[in-house]
């Protein structure tokens, strides 16, 4: 059974599905994708970032200087992609499993106020 991905990691390669994307460009696609409930600083993500490029999931893909500030662009690996392909399985699977206990859960009346 495949560890469970921690929340930020999940929305980090999500971010990276589609295009190659600098730290700033990283956050904000995460925050949108989650519908705002993941809020990466800084220092967080290039730190997941530094991890996800040693376990090979995530590789530089460039390195430009704007405005006089280096800009370093990152690219979900194909393993990568395996990886959140994976969880995304996980995931979906755990849903629908507490979906089908919820749909089969016994409704309890509820007391009538006197």
């Amino acid at each position: 059974m495949a560890k469970a991905m921690r929340e930020p990691t999940f929305w980090i390669l999500t971010a990276l599905t589609d295009q190659p994307r600098h730290g700033y460009g990283i956050i904000r696609e995460a925050e949108t994708l989650s519908s705002g409930s993941v809020h990466l600083q800084a220092g967080t993500l290039y730190a997941a970032l530094d991890r996800l490029a040693a376990e090979g999931l995530v590789t530089i893909d460039r390195e430009e200087t704007v405005d006089g500030r280096p800009r370093r662009y990152y690219r979900l690996t194909d393993d990568g992609a395996t990886a959140l392909a994976t969880e995304t399985t996980r995931l979906t699977t755990n849903a629908a499993t507490a979906t089908t206990r919820l749909r089969s859960r016994p409704t309890t009346p509820r007391p009538t106020p006197a």
